[in-house]
């Protein structure tokens, strides 16, 4: 049994620094729903047509199956790590790295085009719209804004959760006034020209057929993509067994209310022909029909697309970041990444690199061109699918020996979650059959006779093996794991830093994670 360790208040991440109605801003912001929709109504209402809210609808069955594995992952091991902690304790090192590989690497591709869209649509709401199609002084601001955000993440947790409770409130306040009023002049009969009334049919995600509902889909787990950042806090979170996949759960129930009701109001006051014609076109659907619906007030869609892909560009480095902590203080990747401010005890060195990855990622990819630039979003669905459904297996194989204890365990711990994978598994599949015809890219481009964000997946994937073979050869610590089961309940009685005690049978934690923090271990000091 490994002996606990005298810490100093340092070598933690901070205790107790954010509370559910934080955590479940942190997840809804995390989505960037302003700027998701933005950037995806038009696709999908290019594939299904008026059934777009139904796909909205479907998109969140998988979405709420694996927030519901990780609420139960997190209840019996509540670490920043999340899918790298679960997915190694389940189904051993080599899974839990790559699915962790995966995680810092959706980082790495988003937050350099959140922030961009964030300058590009705030410079829009202010009428400065010259300095948004200046292409030097948009990516110079995008570069400070990306540092900005890394640098209150590094700074102070509590800050940075109070500012996600703002920009979530003005972003959802806009856009339920943009719906409501758009709804209005459609059913007054003072709509566009091309203006549909709604129907309750639009919710049937199968009305457009079995190929335009998988195109959709792969959509929609993109939209719902960034509610689990939440539960990368845990370990910073009040009560983290528990808080933490709530606000996550919570955040895909609250994203379901509010892509529904926007999808409809969209789609019935533009109609599908202007959609379609423009999906291609983000700021022909939040910019442009924005000022149809509310005329001079329509920096107030501006407003939440800039404040949605703001919000997102800080909490889309918190699992990153926090993800190559914990792998860092496993012996998964070099100790530096572990190094925890002595001051914020916050994971600066990840944040950090996260930061200056993805800023180097977003320069070099914008250099090639603005087609490579959402081609490397595309591919973000193959590798968001890749690790919910690990996720998912990895909840059913660790609480294997509970599913026989009751119909609800069953359902929520082993079946849900094994459904929601298998679901996420298809449209992997789909996508990746998809993707390889260049046809199917944007501008039809051709990378060594695939399309560019397969090959871009690939790529990732192919260094992500590489580096895991090559930190291996240095140090084989971490491989030395060997896959466990949970027994017991999910949750003991609160013990130490982490809130909770260790379940039974739950395994001992090894001393690098006593050493260095790992929030939810049995006997841990202050």
């Amino acid at each position: 049994m490994v002996e606990d360790t005298p810490r100093t208040p340092a070598a933690t991440l901070r205790p107790n620094a954010i509370g559910f109605v934080d955590a479940l801003a942190i997840g809804l912001n995390a989505t960037s729903p302003a700027y998701s929709l933005a950037a995806v109504i038009g696709p999908i209402v290019a594939l299904v047509g008026v059934h777009a809210p139904g796909v909205m609808l479907a998109s969140f069955v998988p979405m709420v199956l694996i927030a519901s594995a990780f609420y139960h992952l997190n209840r019996a091991d509540p670490d920043c790590g999340t899918t790298f902690s679960w997915v190694t304790r389940a189904l051993g090192p080599t899974a839990g790295w790559l699915g962790g590989w995966a995680i810092t690497m959706t980082g790495v591709l988003v937050v350099g085009s959140l922030a961009d869209v964030a300058v590009n649509f705030g410079l829009l709401a202010v009428g400065l719209d010259g300095w948004a199609g200046n292409t030097l002084v948009r990516q110079s601001l995008t570069v400070v804004l990306i540092a900005a955000m890394a640098a209150l993440c590094v700074r102070d947790t509590q800050a940075a959760a109070r500012l996600q409770n703002v920009l979530v409130l003005l972003q959802t306040v806009c856009l339920f006034v943009f719906a409501a009023v758009a709804l209005h002049k459609v059913l007054s009969g003072t709509g566009s020209p091309d203006a549909v009334r709604p129907a309750v049919g639009w919710l049937n995600p199968f009305g457009a057929g079995g190929t335009a509902l998988t195109g959709g889909l792969l959509l929609g787990v993109f939209v719902y993509w960034g509610w689990e950042s939440a539960v990368n806090l845990s370990e910073e979170t009040t009560d983290p067994s528990s808080t933490p996949g709530r606000a996550g759960i919570w955040s895909t129930v609250v994203l379901l209310a509010t892509y529904v009701s926007v999808a409809f109001a969209v789609v019935a006051f533009a109609g599908t022909g202007y959609l379609s014609a423009h999906a291609d076109d983000e700021e022909a659907v939040f910019a442009s029909l924005a000022h149809e619906v509310l005329g001079g007030w329509d920096w107030i869609v501006l407003l939440a697309v800039a404040t949605s892909a703001l919000a997102s560009t800080q909490t889309t480095i918190i699992p990153a970041s926090r993800t190559a902590l914990s792998m860092a203080r496993r012996h998964a990747l070099p100790s530096r990444f572990g190094r925890i401010h002595g001051r914020f005890r916050t994971p600066a060195v990840s944040t950090w690199w996260v930061a200056g990855t993805a800023t180097v990622w977003y320069l070099v990819i914008h250099r090639i061109s603005e087609n490579a630039l959402a081609d490397s979003l595309t591919a973000l669905s193959l590798l968001i699918a890749f690790y919910y459904a690990l996720t998912g297996i990895a909840c059913a194989v660790y609480h294997r020996r509970r599913l026989t204890a009751g119909v609800r365990e069953f359902l929520f711990i082993g079946a849900g979650p094994v459904i929601g994978a298998g679901m996420l598994a298809w449209l992997l599949v789909e996508a990746v059959a998809d993707m390889a015809d260049p046809a199917n890219s944007a501008g039809g481009t051709s990378w060594f006779g695939l399309g560019p964000p397969l090959v871009i997946a690939l790529g990732l994937s192919l260094v992500g093996i590489v580096v895991m073979l090559a930190r291996r050869a240095v140090s084989g610590t971490f491989w030395d794991e060997r896959p466990t089961a949970h027994e017991g309940a999910d949750a003991a009685e609160p013990s130490g830093v982490g809130g909770r005690g260790r379940g039974a049978g739950e395994p001992e934690p090894d001393a690098d994670r006593v050493a260095a923090g790992s929030g939810g271990r049995s006997g841990q000091s202050r």
